[in-house]
């Protein structure tokens, strides 16, 4: 099964779709830090910043809360930093090497963590991320090496292993084929939509384990004119998009 709903003539890219699917995930979000990891979802937090969400918070990187076009608008010392991490007032969008059906995610390595057969970044700061604020992720290259039945090592907690983290949520996971999430009874990761060009073969045959797929899935929201415009021309006229998501 493809998309329900036909794309419209806009002409975006595959990568323009992505930006969308991850701007998404900040909105209704109110006042919170957004912390965005990648070229995509950074162009995503800024459109999201310029458009629906206007109260988001966007920083430089390390202590400078910024606007959308990277004037200071305040300072975000580091113990105000952890208070919103700490408090659910953050919302995260990280990568992921591996991650499975409960969205457990793994960064660290490749095989047994005692002699792995690829070392990775590291936990780093995935356990308190995912316990303590919620946290998305991009996947620009869906594949069975990434979307697995088990992760070689728990970094981001799923909800298989969340049991009583007041502020644990994970709204949403976009790849380069389509978005998910994990809103299902046994909070399973679900097939929401799938970007305009992919079918739903295509991403369950990219899946290492068993989706929940609904009997009608729609494409993923198409940019506005105003939206593309903001993308192309404001937030990102270099086209660094396209370094993540080529087609």
């Amino acid at each position: 099964m493809t998309g329900t709903t036909p794309p419209g003539p806009g002409g975006a890219s595959r990568a323009e779709y992505c930006v969308i699917a991850c701007a998404e995930a900040w909105r209704d979000g109110g006042e919170i830090l957004a912390s965005p990891m990648g070229l995509v979802p950074s162009v995503g937090a800024r459109l999201a910043r310029r458009t629906f969400a206007p109260d988001l918070l966007l920083t430089d990187g390390e202590a400078m809360l910024v606007g959308p076009d990277g004037t200071v608008e305040g300072w975000l010392p580091y113990r105000k930093h952890l208070e919103l991490v700490a408090g659910g007032r953050r919302h995260v969008m990280m990568g992921a090497s591996q991650i499975d059906r409960y969205g457990n995610q793994n960064i660290c390595c490749i095989g047994d963590w005692a002699k792995p057969a690829r070392q990775l970044l590291g936990v780093r700061g995935a356990p308190v991320n995912t316990l303590n604020n919620p946290t998305s992720y991009w996947i620009p290259k869906h594949s069975r090496r990434v979307f697995v039945e088990q992760v070689d090592m728990v970094c981001g907690v799923g909800y298989d292993r969340a049991a009583g983290a007041p502020y644990h949520r994970i709204p949403r996971v976009v790849s380069d084929l389509g978005v998910f999430d994990f809103a299902t009874p046994g909070h399973t990761m679900r097939l929401v939509s799938v970007h305009p060009g992919v079918t739903v073969g295509q991403v369950r045959e990219a899946t290492g384990f068993d989706l929940m797929i609904p009997d009608k899935v729609p494409y993923t929201r198409e940019p506005t004119v105003g939206e593309l415009r903001l993308i192309r021309e404001v937030i990102d006229p270099g086209n660094t998009r396209a370094r993540e998501v080529p087609v």
